[in-house]
Protein backbone atom coordinates (compact mmCIF):
# COMPACT_ATOMS: atom_id res chain seq x y z
CA UNK A 1 0.00 0.00 0.00
CA UNK A 2 1.56 3.26 -1.07
CA UNK A 3 -0.58 5.76 0.82
CA UNK A 4 -3.89 5.71 2.80
CA UNK A 5 -6.75 7.65 1.98
CA UNK A 6 -9.66 9.10 4.93
CA UNK A 7 -13.11 10.00 3.70
CA UNK A 8 -14.74 12.44 5.90
CA UNK A 9 -17.81 14.58 5.89
CA UNK A 10 -21.37 15.13 7.23
CA UNK A 11 -23.50 11.80 8.19
CA UNK A 12 -25.35 10.43 5.01
CA UNK A 13 -22.99 12.46 2.23
CA UNK A 14 -22.37 8.64 0.96
CA UNK A 15 -19.05 7.81 2.20
CA UNK A 16 -19.96 4.04 3.04
CA UNK A 17 -21.00 3.81 -0.54
CA UNK A 18 -17.87 5.22 -2.08
CA UNK A 19 -15.76 2.79 0.27
CA UNK A 20 -17.83 -0.01 -1.18
CA UNK A 21 -17.13 1.21 -4.46
CA UNK A 22 -13.26 1.78 -4.34
CA UNK A 23 -12.81 -1.81 -2.12
CA UNK A 24 -14.90 -3.52 -4.85
CA UNK A 25 -17.29 -5.09 -1.98
CA UNK A 26 -20.29 -4.23 0.09
CA UNK A 27 -18.15 -4.39 3.22
CA UNK A 28 -19.45 -1.13 5.15
CA UNK A 29 -23.19 -1.10 6.24
CA UNK A 30 -25.08 1.34 3.77
CA UNK A 31 -28.75 2.91 4.40
CA UNK A 32 -30.32 5.92 3.75
CA UNK A 33 -30.88 6.56 7.86
CA UNK A 34 -28.14 9.09 8.52
CA UNK A 35 -25.41 8.15 11.36
CA UNK A 36 -24.85 3.93 10.31
CA UNK A 37 -21.09 4.19 10.49
CA UNK A 38 -19.79 4.90 14.16
CA UNK A 39 -16.65 3.06 13.47
CA UNK A 40 -13.24 3.19 11.55
CA UNK A 41 -13.49 0.58 8.77
CA UNK A 42 -10.54 0.13 6.89
CA UNK A 43 -10.15 -1.73 3.32
CA UNK A 44 -7.28 -2.44 0.23
CA UNK A 45 -8.79 -0.10 -2.37
CA UNK A 46 -8.45 -0.39 -6.05
CA UNK A 47 -8.40 2.49 -8.59
CA UNK A 48 -7.23 2.14 -11.51
CA UNK A 49 -3.32 1.40 -10.88
CA UNK A 50 -3.74 2.64 -7.74
CA UNK A 51 -3.72 0.83 -4.77
CA UNK A 52 -4.29 1.79 -1.29
CA UNK A 53 -5.51 1.82 1.98
CA UNK A 54 -9.34 3.42 2.29
CA UNK A 55 -10.77 4.34 6.10
CA UNK A 56 -14.40 4.53 6.42
CA UNK A 57 -15.20 6.72 8.69
CA UNK A 58 -18.12 8.41 10.55
CA UNK A 59 -20.37 11.18 10.19
CA UNK A 60 -18.80 14.43 11.58
CA UNK A 61 -21.54 15.91 13.91
CA UNK A 62 -21.03 19.19 15.68
CA UNK A 63 -20.31 17.92 19.23
CA UNK A 64 -17.12 18.47 21.54
CA UNK A 65 -18.53 16.16 24.55
CA UNK A 66 -18.68 13.10 25.67
CA UNK A 67 -22.09 12.26 24.27
CA UNK A 68 -21.56 9.70 21.44
CA UNK A 69 -21.66 12.10 18.98
CA UNK A 70 -18.47 13.51 20.31
CA UNK A 71 -16.43 10.25 20.77
CA UNK A 72 -17.56 9.41 17.06
CA UNK A 73 -16.18 13.09 16.30
CA UNK A 74 -12.80 12.34 17.80
CA UNK A 75 -12.45 9.24 16.40
CA UNK A 76 -13.52 10.49 12.91
CA UNK A 77 -10.61 13.12 13.89
CA UNK A 78 -7.62 10.51 14.48
CA UNK A 79 -8.59 8.90 11.19
CA UNK A 80 -7.88 12.42 9.59
CA UNK A 81 -4.30 12.51 11.23
CA UNK A 82 -3.78 9.25 10.78
CA UNK A 83 -4.26 8.90 6.77
CA UNK A 84 -2.04 10.87 4.17
CA UNK A 85 -4.62 11.91 2.50
CA UNK A 86 -8.39 13.32 3.32
CA UNK A 87 -11.57 12.76 0.64
CA UNK A 88 -13.83 15.72 1.59
CA UNK A 89 -17.76 15.31 0.90
CA UNK A 90 -20.40 17.05 0.56
CA UNK A 91 -23.83 16.51 -0.57
CA UNK A 92 -23.97 18.57 -4.34
CA UNK A 93 -27.61 18.18 -4.02
CA UNK A 94 -28.08 19.75 -0.30
CA UNK A 95 -25.24 21.90 -1.31
CA UNK A 96 -22.40 23.94 1.75
CA UNK A 97 -24.09 23.71 5.01
CA UNK A 98 -22.70 25.74 8.03
CA UNK A 99 -21.31 22.28 9.65
CA UNK A 100 -19.34 21.56 5.72
CA UNK A 101 -17.72 24.79 6.22
CA UNK A 102 -16.39 24.38 10.23
CA UNK A 103 -14.99 21.27 8.55
CA UNK A 104 -13.47 22.71 5.55
CA UNK A 105 -12.08 24.95 8.28
CA UNK A 106 -10.54 22.14 10.88
CA UNK A 107 -9.33 19.74 7.70
CA UNK A 108 -6.90 23.01 6.30
CA UNK A 109 -5.12 23.29 9.90
CA UNK A 110 -5.25 18.98 10.74
CA UNK A 111 -4.77 17.82 7.13
CA UNK A 112 -1.37 18.75 4.53
CA UNK A 113 -3.61 17.04 1.35
CA UNK A 114 -7.30 17.64 1.65
CA UNK A 115 -9.34 16.38 -1.99
CA UNK A 116 -12.75 18.15 -2.44
CA UNK A 117 -15.54 15.91 -3.73
CA UNK A 118 -19.04 16.99 -4.02
CA UNK A 119 -21.15 13.57 -4.15
CA UNK A 120 -24.39 12.79 -5.48
CA UNK A 121 -23.34 15.14 -8.54
CA UNK A 122 -25.88 13.00 -11.20
CA UNK A 123 -27.83 15.32 -12.82
CA UNK A 124 -28.52 19.04 -13.34
CA UNK A 125 -29.77 19.29 -9.74
CA UNK A 126 -26.36 18.85 -8.48
CA UNK A 127 -25.03 22.19 -10.81
CA UNK A 128 -25.63 24.58 -8.21
CA UNK A 129 -24.10 22.70 -5.11
CA UNK A 130 -21.06 21.54 -7.22
CA UNK A 131 -20.30 25.43 -7.92
CA UNK A 132 -21.12 26.42 -4.23
CA UNK A 133 -18.50 23.69 -3.41
CA UNK A 134 -15.81 26.75 -4.31
CA UNK A 135 -16.59 28.65 -1.68
CA UNK A 136 -15.20 25.91 1.08
CA UNK A 137 -11.45 26.88 -0.15
CA UNK A 138 -10.15 23.39 -0.44
CA UNK A 139 -9.44 24.24 -4.66
CA UNK A 140 -11.58 22.53 -7.54
CA UNK A 141 -14.57 20.12 -6.33
CA UNK A 142 -14.87 16.34 -8.08
CA UNK A 143 -18.10 16.05 -9.32
CA UNK A 144 -19.05 12.25 -7.96
CA UNK A 145 -21.20 10.13 -7.71
CA UNK A 146 -20.55 6.71 -5.50
CA UNK A 147 -23.60 4.99 -6.17
CA UNK A 148 -23.00 4.81 -10.04
CA UNK A 149 -19.22 5.24 -9.83
CA UNK A 150 -18.88 8.90 -12.21
CA UNK A 151 -16.29 10.64 -11.43
CA UNK A 152 -14.13 8.46 -10.28
CA UNK A 153 -11.63 9.18 -13.54
CA UNK A 154 -11.17 12.32 -11.73
CA UNK A 155 -10.53 11.05 -8.51
CA UNK A 156 -7.72 8.60 -9.99
CA UNK A 157 -6.21 12.31 -11.76
CA UNK A 158 -6.18 14.11 -8.47
CA UNK A 159 -4.60 11.28 -6.46
CA UNK A 160 -1.75 9.88 -8.92
CA UNK A 161 0.16 12.81 -8.39
CA UNK A 162 0.10 12.43 -4.82
CA UNK A 163 0.89 8.61 -4.67
CA UNK A 164 4.09 8.96 -6.41
CA UNK A 165 5.38 11.54 -3.97
CA UNK A 166 4.68 9.10 -0.78
CA UNK A 167 5.76 6.21 -2.74
CA UNK A 168 9.12 8.16 -3.63
CA UNK A 169 9.33 9.21 0.23
CA UNK A 170 8.90 5.43 1.21
CA UNK A 171 11.77 4.73 -0.92
CA UNK A 172 14.19 7.50 0.18
CA UNK A 173 13.68 6.67 4.31
CA UNK A 174 12.69 2.93 3.91
CA UNK A 175 15.94 1.06 5.62
CA UNK A 176 17.65 -1.47 4.70
CA UNK A 177 16.81 -4.99 6.12
CA UNK A 178 19.04 -8.31 6.10
CA UNK A 179 17.09 -11.36 4.99
CA UNK A 180 18.14 -14.70 6.01
CA UNK A 181 18.06 -16.73 3.34
CA UNK A 182 19.39 -20.26 5.43
CA UNK A 183 16.49 -19.69 8.04
CA UNK A 184 14.70 -23.29 8.63
CA UNK A 185 10.96 -23.27 9.24
CA UNK A 186 10.10 -23.74 12.83
CA UNK A 187 7.08 -25.35 12.06
CA UNK A 188 7.35 -28.68 11.02
CA UNK A 189 4.03 -29.99 12.38
CA UNK A 190 0.61 -30.14 10.55
CA UNK A 191 -0.71 -27.40 12.31
CA UNK A 192 -0.65 -24.11 9.74
CA UNK A 193 1.08 -21.20 12.12
CA UNK A 194 -0.58 -17.81 11.58
CA UNK A 195 1.88 -15.46 9.33
CA UNK A 196 1.59 -12.01 8.69
CA UNK A 197 0.04 -12.58 4.98
CA UNK A 198 -2.33 -15.13 7.09
CA UNK A 199 -3.00 -14.53 10.09
CA UNK A 200 -5.48 -15.99 12.64
CA UNK A 201 -8.94 -14.69 12.66
CA UNK A 202 -10.55 -14.33 15.51
CA UNK A 203 -14.32 -13.23 15.40
CA UNK A 204 -15.80 -12.01 18.97
CA UNK A 205 -19.45 -11.79 19.61
CA UNK A 206 -22.15 -11.80 22.15
CA UNK A 207 -24.49 -9.73 23.61
CA UNK A 208 -25.38 -5.93 23.05
CA UNK A 209 -22.95 -4.34 26.04
CA UNK A 210 -20.90 -7.35 26.72
CA UNK A 211 -17.79 -5.45 26.10
CA UNK A 212 -16.66 -6.53 23.08
CA UNK A 213 -15.05 -3.44 21.93
CA UNK A 214 -13.72 -2.80 24.97
CA UNK A 215 -11.81 -6.33 24.62
CA UNK A 216 -10.52 -5.99 21.32
CA UNK A 217 -9.38 -2.17 22.23
CA UNK A 218 -7.31 -3.62 25.00
CA UNK A 219 -6.33 -6.41 22.89
CA UNK A 220 -4.71 -3.98 20.01
CA UNK A 221 -3.11 -1.52 22.79
CA UNK A 222 -5.16 1.50 20.97
CA UNK A 223 -8.89 3.03 21.18
CA UNK A 224 -9.25 2.22 17.82
CA UNK A 225 -12.75 1.31 18.36
CA UNK A 226 -15.86 3.27 20.03
CA UNK A 227 -16.80 2.22 23.09
CA UNK A 228 -19.31 3.57 25.90
CA UNK A 229 -21.86 2.65 28.25
CA UNK A 230 -24.72 2.93 25.79
CA UNK A 231 -25.82 -0.23 24.49
CA UNK A 232 -25.54 -1.56 20.69
CA UNK A 233 -22.64 1.43 19.57
CA UNK A 234 -20.85 -1.21 17.21
CA UNK A 235 -23.03 -1.49 14.10
CA UNK A 236 -20.59 -2.72 11.76
CA UNK A 237 -18.43 -6.08 11.70
CA UNK A 238 -14.53 -4.89 11.70
CA UNK A 239 -11.44 -6.05 11.16
CA UNK A 240 -8.21 -5.34 12.81
CA UNK A 241 -5.01 -6.40 12.08
CA UNK A 242 -2.48 -6.75 14.63
CA UNK A 243 -0.17 -8.81 16.89
CA UNK A 244 -0.84 -10.43 20.43
CA UNK A 245 1.89 -11.71 22.01
CA UNK A 246 3.86 -12.53 19.14
CA UNK A 247 0.68 -13.95 17.00
CA UNK A 248 -0.49 -12.30 14.07
CA UNK A 249 -4.11 -12.03 14.07
CA UNK A 250 -7.25 -10.33 12.49
CA UNK A 251 -10.04 -9.85 15.02
CA UNK A 252 -13.54 -9.06 13.69
CA UNK A 253 -15.53 -6.66 16.58
CA UNK A 254 -19.44 -8.01 15.55
CA UNK A 255 -22.53 -5.79 16.70
CA UNK A 256 -24.38 -7.21 19.49
CA UNK A 257 -26.80 -9.56 18.99
CA UNK A 258 -30.41 -9.83 20.65
CA UNK A 259 -32.98 -12.10 20.47
CA UNK A 260 -34.89 -12.33 16.32
CA UNK A 261 -38.34 -10.84 17.77
CA UNK A 262 -36.16 -7.69 19.31
CA UNK A 263 -35.12 -6.88 16.22
CA UNK A 264 -37.02 -4.37 14.30
CA UNK A 265 -35.03 -1.99 13.09
CA UNK A 266 -33.64 -2.73 9.56
CA UNK A 267 -30.02 -0.99 10.25
CA UNK A 268 -29.37 -3.63 13.39
CA UNK A 269 -31.09 -6.29 11.11
CA UNK A 270 -28.03 -5.45 8.58
CA UNK A 271 -25.72 -5.58 11.72
CA UNK A 272 -26.69 -8.59 13.01
CA UNK A 273 -25.99 -10.38 9.58
CA UNK A 274 -23.01 -8.75 9.24
CA UNK A 275 -21.77 -10.59 12.38
CA UNK A 276 -23.05 -13.46 11.29
CA UNK A 277 -21.00 -13.31 8.16
CA UNK A 278 -17.83 -12.82 10.47
CA UNK A 279 -18.49 -15.52 12.79
CA UNK A 280 -18.76 -17.88 8.96
CA UNK A 281 -15.01 -16.31 7.76
CA UNK A 282 -13.56 -16.83 11.72
CA UNK A 283 -11.06 -19.76 12.35
CA UNK A 284 -12.09 -19.05 16.15
CA UNK A 285 -14.86 -17.28 17.60
CA UNK A 286 -14.78 -15.77 21.36
CA UNK A 287 -18.29 -15.75 23.10
CA UNK A 288 -18.04 -12.77 25.34
CA UNK A 289 -20.56 -13.05 28.27
CA UNK A 290 -21.09 -10.82 30.93
CA UNK A 291 -20.60 -11.61 34.10
CA UNK A 292 -23.70 -10.02 35.74
CA UNK A 293 -26.13 -11.94 33.63
CA UNK A 294 -24.17 -15.24 31.98
CA UNK A 295 -25.66 -17.95 29.86
CA UNK A 296 -28.77 -16.27 29.34
CA UNK A 297 -31.12 -18.13 26.33
CA UNK A 298 -29.17 -15.89 23.31
CA UNK A 299 -25.49 -16.63 25.22
CA UNK A 300 -26.46 -20.12 24.79
CA UNK A 301 -28.14 -19.60 20.59
CA UNK A 302 -24.81 -17.58 20.08
CA UNK A 303 -22.17 -20.30 21.12
CA UNK A 304 -24.60 -23.02 19.20
CA UNK A 305 -24.43 -21.10 16.29
CA UNK A 306 -20.57 -21.25 16.48
CA UNK A 307 -20.36 -24.64 17.27
CA UNK A 308 -22.91 -25.48 14.26
CA UNK A 309 -21.02 -23.35 11.48
CA UNK A 310 -18.00 -25.61 12.89
CA UNK A 311 -15.60 -23.20 14.53
CA UNK A 312 -13.15 -23.39 17.41
CA UNK A 313 -14.98 -21.51 20.53
CA UNK A 314 -13.78 -19.91 23.73
CA UNK A 315 -16.07 -18.45 25.83
CA UNK A 316 -14.56 -15.44 28.13
CA UNK A 317 -16.66 -14.04 30.80
CA UNK A 318 -16.41 -10.43 30.98
CA UNK A 319 -16.53 -7.82 33.54
CA UNK A 320 -14.54 -10.24 36.22
CA UNK A 321 -12.95 -7.25 38.36
CA UNK A 322 -16.40 -5.86 39.81
CA UNK A 323 -17.36 -9.62 40.86
CA UNK A 324 -17.91 -10.31 44.56
CA UNK A 325 -17.70 -13.90 45.28
CA UNK A 326 -15.18 -14.97 42.43
CA UNK A 327 -14.88 -18.64 43.69
CA UNK A 328 -18.41 -19.39 43.92
CA UNK A 329 -19.25 -17.91 40.44
CA UNK A 330 -16.77 -19.59 38.52
CA UNK A 331 -17.90 -22.70 40.64
CA UNK A 332 -21.56 -21.83 39.25
CA UNK A 333 -20.38 -20.80 35.71
CA UNK A 334 -18.81 -24.44 35.18
CA UNK A 335 -21.86 -26.02 36.11
CA UNK A 336 -23.74 -23.89 34.05
CA UNK A 337 -21.66 -24.27 31.64
CA UNK A 338 -21.27 -28.36 31.22
CA UNK A 339 -25.09 -28.71 31.91
CA UNK A 340 -26.35 -25.89 28.99
CA UNK A 341 -23.61 -26.53 26.38
CA UNK A 342 -23.08 -29.98 26.24
CA UNK A 343 -22.03 -30.14 22.22
CA UNK A 344 -19.17 -27.20 23.74
CA UNK A 345 -17.56 -29.74 26.19
CA UNK A 346 -14.29 -29.31 27.58
CA UNK A 347 -14.26 -25.66 25.76
CA UNK A 348 -12.15 -23.31 27.68
CA UNK A 349 -14.00 -20.80 29.72
CA UNK A 350 -11.73 -18.06 30.95
CA UNK A 351 -12.72 -15.04 33.20
CA UNK A 352 -11.44 -11.74 32.06
CA UNK A 353 -11.68 -7.62 32.62
CA UNK A 354 -11.50 -5.99 29.21
CA UNK A 355 -11.52 -3.03 31.45
CA UNK A 356 -8.34 -3.64 33.40
CA UNK A 357 -6.78 -5.95 30.93
CA UNK A 358 -6.08 -8.76 33.72
CA UNK A 359 -6.84 -12.54 31.93
CA UNK A 360 -5.53 -11.49 28.29
CA UNK A 361 -2.54 -13.75 28.88
CA UNK A 362 -4.86 -16.76 29.60
CA UNK A 363 -7.77 -15.57 26.96
CA UNK A 364 -4.55 -15.97 24.37
CA UNK A 365 -3.05 -19.34 25.54
CA UNK A 366 -6.85 -20.51 24.98
CA UNK A 367 -7.68 -19.37 21.42
CA UNK A 368 -3.93 -21.08 20.78
CA UNK A 369 -4.69 -24.35 22.05
CA UNK A 370 -8.38 -24.55 20.32
CA UNK A 371 -6.62 -23.12 16.86
CA UNK A 372 -4.46 -26.30 17.35
CA UNK A 373 -6.52 -28.97 18.42
CA UNK A 374 -9.43 -27.28 15.52
CA UNK A 375 -6.70 -28.20 13.12
CA UNK A 376 -5.87 -31.48 14.89
CA UNK A 377 -5.07 -34.32 12.21
CA UNK A 378 -5.23 -38.59 13.78
CA UNK A 379 -3.76 -41.30 11.69
CA UNK A 380 -5.73 -43.78 10.36
CA UNK A 381 -3.60 -46.88 12.18
CA UNK A 382 -4.43 -44.51 15.50
CA UNK A 383 -8.35 -44.37 14.98
CA UNK A 384 -8.36 -48.13 14.34
CA UNK A 385 -6.83 -49.52 17.52
CA UNK A 386 -8.89 -47.01 19.26
CA UNK A 387 -12.08 -48.07 17.50
CA UNK A 388 -11.05 -51.81 18.36
CA UNK A 389 -10.97 -50.65 22.11
CA UNK A 390 -14.16 -48.96 21.62
CA UNK A 391 -16.14 -51.74 20.55
CA UNK A 392 -15.12 -54.50 22.81
CA UNK A 393 -16.21 -52.09 25.90
CA UNK A 394 -19.50 -51.03 23.99
CA UNK A 395 -20.27 -52.90 21.15
CA UNK A 396 -23.06 -51.24 18.98
CA UNK A 397 -26.56 -52.48 19.31
CA UNK A 398 -28.63 -54.65 16.74
CA UNK A 399 -31.66 -53.04 15.94
CA UNK A 400 -34.47 -55.39 14.46
CA UNK A 401 -31.62 -58.31 15.25
CA UNK A 402 -29.23 -56.78 12.58
CA UNK A 403 -26.17 -56.41 13.97
CA UNK A 404 -23.90 -52.97 12.64
CA UNK A 405 -20.87 -54.02 11.85
CA UNK A 406 -17.96 -50.88 11.96
CA UNK A 407 -15.38 -51.98 9.81
CA UNK A 408 -12.89 -49.22 9.89
CA UNK A 409 -12.43 -45.45 10.50
CA UNK A 410 -10.36 -42.71 8.76
CA UNK A 411 -9.91 -38.92 9.69
CA UNK A 412 -11.38 -37.16 6.46
CA UNK A 413 -11.06 -33.50 7.26
CA UNK A 414 -10.04 -30.97 9.64
CA UNK A 415 -10.68 -27.34 10.79
CA UNK A 416 -13.24 -28.61 12.20
CA UNK A 417 -11.92 -32.73 12.91
CA UNK A 418 -14.06 -34.66 10.62
CA UNK A 419 -14.27 -38.58 10.56
CA UNK A 420 -15.56 -41.38 8.39
CA UNK A 421 -16.87 -44.36 10.21
CA UNK A 422 -17.43 -47.80 7.34
CA UNK A 423 -19.76 -49.62 8.66
CA UNK A 424 -22.92 -52.11 8.14
CA UNK A 425 -26.65 -50.38 7.89
CA UNK A 426 -25.53 -46.89 8.99
CA UNK A 427 -29.09 -45.58 8.49
CA UNK A 428 -29.81 -47.76 11.85
CA UNK A 429 -27.32 -46.32 13.72
CA UNK A 430 -28.55 -44.92 16.94
CA UNK A 431 -27.48 -41.14 17.68
CA UNK A 432 -26.43 -42.14 21.10
CA UNK A 433 -24.13 -44.30 19.47
CA UNK A 434 -22.65 -41.77 17.05
CA UNK A 435 -22.31 -39.30 20.64
CA UNK A 436 -20.51 -41.92 22.62
CA UNK A 437 -18.31 -41.85 19.85
CA UNK A 438 -17.39 -38.59 19.69
CA UNK A 439 -17.36 -38.01 23.10
CA UNK A 440 -14.69 -41.08 23.37
CA UNK A 441 -12.62 -39.07 20.33
CA UNK A 442 -12.95 -35.51 22.96
CA UNK A 443 -11.50 -37.64 25.69
CA UNK A 444 -8.93 -40.06 24.38
CA UNK A 445 -7.34 -37.49 21.69
CA UNK A 446 -7.24 -34.41 23.93
CA UNK A 447 -9.78 -32.36 21.67
CA UNK A 448 -11.76 -30.41 24.22
CA UNK A 449 -14.61 -28.05 22.85
CA UNK A 450 -13.75 -27.87 19.47
CA UNK A 451 -16.51 -29.55 17.34
CA UNK A 452 -16.03 -33.14 15.80
CA UNK A 453 -18.12 -34.40 12.68
CA UNK A 454 -18.92 -37.67 12.64
CA UNK A 455 -20.39 -39.37 9.26
CA UNK A 456 -21.40 -43.16 9.24
CA UNK A 457 -20.94 -44.21 5.69
CA UNK A 458 -22.40 -47.96 4.15
CA UNK A 459 -19.13 -49.52 1.94
CA UNK A 460 -19.86 -49.66 -1.71
CA UNK A 461 -18.70 -53.95 -1.96
CA UNK A 462 -22.09 -55.10 -2.79
CA UNK A 463 -22.46 -58.53 -4.26
CA UNK A 464 -23.81 -57.95 -7.64
CA UNK A 465 -25.78 -61.27 -7.53
CA UNK A 466 -27.37 -61.06 -4.21
CA UNK A 467 -30.96 -61.39 -4.25
CA UNK A 468 -31.22 -63.55 -7.33
CA UNK A 469 -32.05 -66.67 -7.12
CA UNK A 470 -30.21 -69.43 -7.58
CA UNK A 471 -30.85 -72.10 -10.19
CA UNK A 472 -31.23 -75.66 -9.58
CA UNK A 473 -28.63 -78.03 -10.70
CA UNK A 474 -30.40 -79.46 -12.98
CA UNK A 475 -31.37 -76.42 -14.77
CA UNK A 476 -27.83 -75.39 -14.48
CA UNK A 477 -26.08 -78.75 -16.13
CA UNK A 478 -28.38 -78.61 -18.87
CA UNK A 479 -27.45 -74.61 -19.93
CA UNK A 480 -23.93 -75.55 -19.95
CA UNK A 481 -24.07 -78.40 -21.83
CA UNK A 482 -26.41 -76.79 -24.52
CA UNK A 483 -23.62 -74.48 -24.74
CA UNK A 484 -21.11 -76.92 -25.34
CA UNK A 485 -23.51 -78.31 -27.94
Amino acid sequence: MSFSLAIVGRPNVGKSTLFNRLVGKKLALVDDQPGVTRDLREGEARLGDLRFTVIDTAGLEDATDDSLQGRMRRLTERAVDMADICLFMIDARAGVTPTDMIFAEILRKKSAHVILAANKGEGSAADAGVIEAYSLGLGEPIRLSAEHGEGLNDLYSQLMPLADEFEKHAVDTSPEVDIDLDEDDEHTDDVPMPTSSKPLQIAVVGRPNAGKSTLINKIIGEDRLLTGPEAGITRDAISLRTEWQETPIRIFDTAGMRKKAKVQDKVEKLSVSDGLRAVKFAEVVVVLLDAAIPFEQQDLRIADLAEREGRAVVVAVNKWDIEDSKQEKLRDLKESFTRLLPQLRGAPLITVSAKTGRGLDRLHDAIMRAYEVWNRRITTAQLNRWLTGMLEQHPPPAPQGKRIKLRYMTQAKTRPPGFVVMCSHPDKMPESYSRYLVNGLREDFDMPGTPIRLMMRGQNDKNPYKGKKKAPPSKLRKHIKGRRD
